[in-house]
């Protein structure tokens, strides 16, 4: 319970102006270890999506994680690791750039992060450039997914 009530307060927090959530304080800015924990995390997860790893995805992903897409369907942790089992859902590349890490605490963390993808689901190609965030716990010594968003960038946006 104590992890819901974080991540309802986190997600609280990131409605700040993305200006006061940007600031960093000498008590909340994650140590270089950590931050670079988390990183090889998300490129750990994007590796297992391009490969169609289901088991290492299924290991980075909490029991309870769920997935809001650009689209702004929700899917579960079981959804998500059915659709990339069955091949509904393709990665074909994932390219990874301006990776921001906010660590809230000892055992909770947001990384943001832009994506160049070529990917279809369920035939339809959704192939893009994308804004993430995901928020990972840590749990039994170890950092798991619990929400994962995404966001299309519109192509106006894209050269910026």
């Amino acid at each position: 319970m104590k992890t819901s009530h974080q991540i309802t307060l986190l997600l609280l927090a990131l409605t700040l102006p993305l200006s006061a959530f940007g600031q960093k304080s000498e008590g909340a800015s994650p140590n270089a270890e950590t931050e670079k924990t988390l990183m090889k995390i998300e490129q750990d997860m994007s590796s297992a999506l391009t490969t169609q790893d289901a088991t290492a995805a299924e290991s980075m992903l909490a029991s309870n994680a769920y997935f809001v897409a650009p689209n702004g369907t929700t899917q579960t942790k079981a959804e998500f690791l059915a659709d990339l089992k069955s091949g509904d859902f393709k990665l074909e590349s994932n390219n990874l750039s301006d990776m921001k890490v906010q660590v809230a605490g000892a055992d909770m963390a947001v990384v943001t992060y832009k994506s160049d993808d070529e990917a279809s689901y369920k035939g339809r190609d959704i192939s893009g450039q994308y804004r993430w965030i995901d928020v990972l716990v840590k749990r039994d010594g170890r950092w798991q997914f619990v929400v994962s968003q995404g966001t299309a960038i519109a192509d106006n946006d894209a050269e910026e």
